[in-house]
């Protein structure tokens, strides 16, 4: 049965025979009608990713949100993989000595956003630039033998675990159908077609995770796509929007979106709810924003209240340092800043006594301290 959207294929034959689905190229023929609800969504989804864009050039502090984003990006994506890990796990001072399979997961999405922004300023978005994203995503973790930064040349499927063949979920397309729907995906990325580019993202991420090019890792990929595609039409400056959260709440429906557009073609309903998810996602990264600037102001104040002229400096250069590592142990602290460990430790203490630090356990002989008030405001919907 075949729609706009593609059909399926029958492979091999007898006992061994099964459909896989072969997706017809972007963008779709007959083209896109979003009707009013869509033209409504995708102008507040623009609407509210400018908004988001105009905070982030204005804000000083700006790096450090987006280096928290990406952290809560990278653990959002994973989770909705069913990874097991907590926001408090990637930002364990102690990380080196405590890290597991779970967080080392998180951490390679972290490598593998930071490394593929970086790309994007040598490459177009191009299959070359998402494979070697796929190799820092991949290595050294679960999934290693899955031919890390490779296209895969075996069959795949999705389903619930220890699931076949016979009983899969879907099949994407064999590994020569894969191969052609690649290349004509990296051509559609690099070509103009008149579609509004948040209509496109929404397009092109359903269109990899449909043609599920790597054996393992297409869904965190996928998504960061979303960033990278933004970012290179110049719609977002920074990866500050951090879509993962919607997708993660929607979880089923998200996957039963884009199964729809598989079985009847309509791309329609899925573009809505990707609209839905972009308007969504930038209205709570602007709220989040707003928060730790609040947060930020407020604690300057604070800090800077009856403290001697020396001491100020190193108040300041630690309060920093937490806004980027708010759970820190102190001899870390030290090493980083390179500043004595006696000063940092009574600097530390003067941020306890007015309340913005807080001792949060003991591992071992050594004392972990959290900036909680920003931990909760990041920790929302983790």
């Amino acid at each position: 049965m075949e729609n706009r959207a593609g059909y399926f294929k029958s492979n091999l034959s007898g006992e061994m025979a099964y459909q896989s689905f072969v997706p017809a190229p972007l963008p779709p023929a007959p083209p896109v009608d979003l009707g009013n609800e869509g033209l409504t969504l995708l102008i507040q989804a623009n609407r509210q990713l400018a908004l988001l864009e105009g905070l982030a050039t204005r804000i000083p502090n700006m790096d450090l949100f987006v280096s928290m984003y990406v952290r809560k990006e990278a653990l959002l994506s994973s989770q909705i993989e069913g990874t097991q890990a907590t926001l408090d796990d990637v930002l364990d001072p102690l990380l080196d000595e405590n890290a597991n399979r779970n967080v080392a997961d998180v951490i390679n999405y972290i490598k593998a956003s930071e490394f593929a922004i970086k790309r994007l300023q040598e490459l177009p978005l191009c299959n070359r630039l998402i494979k070697e994203t796929h190799a820092v995503l991949m290595e050294g973790v679960r999934g290693q033998e899955k031919n890390p930064g490779e296209f895969r040349y075996s069959q795949n499927w999705i389903g619930g675990q220890g699931s076949t063949l016979k009983n899969a979920r879907y099949i994407p397309p064999n590994p020569e159908d894969m191969n052609e729907a690649i290349s004509d995906l990296e051509k559609y990325m690099n070509s103009e077609d008149g579609l509004d580019p948040l209509v496109r993202a929404a397009l092109i991420h359903y269109q990899f995770e449909t043609i599920h090019p790597f054996l393992d890792g297409n869904g965190r990929v996928g998504r960061l796509l979303i960033t990278l595609f933004l970012m290179e039409k110049k719609i977002l400056t920074t990866p500050a929007l951090y879509i993962s959260y919607f997708l993660k709440r929607n979880r089923i429906e998200y996957y039963d979106r884009m199964t729809e557009v598989r079985r009847k073609g309509n791309y329609e309903q899925w573009i809505n709810f990707f609209l839905q998810a972009v308007m969504e996602s930038a209205e709570d990264a602007i709220h989040t924003i707003d928060q730790l600037t609040a947060l930020h102001d407020k604690n300057m104040v604070l800090l800077m209240d009856g403290v001697a002229k020396r001491q100020a400096d190193t108040l300041k250069r630690l309060f920093a340092y937490l806004e980027a590592n708010p759970i820190i142990e102190i001899k870390k602290t030290s090493q980083a800043l390179d500043v004595a460990y006696n000063t940092v430790a009574r600097a530390v203490a003067v941020l306890e006594g007015k309340g913005i630090l807080k001792q949060s356990e003991q591992a071992g002989k050594t004392r972990i301290y959290a900036y909680s008030e920003y931990l909760d405001i990041l920790r929302k919907d983790t």
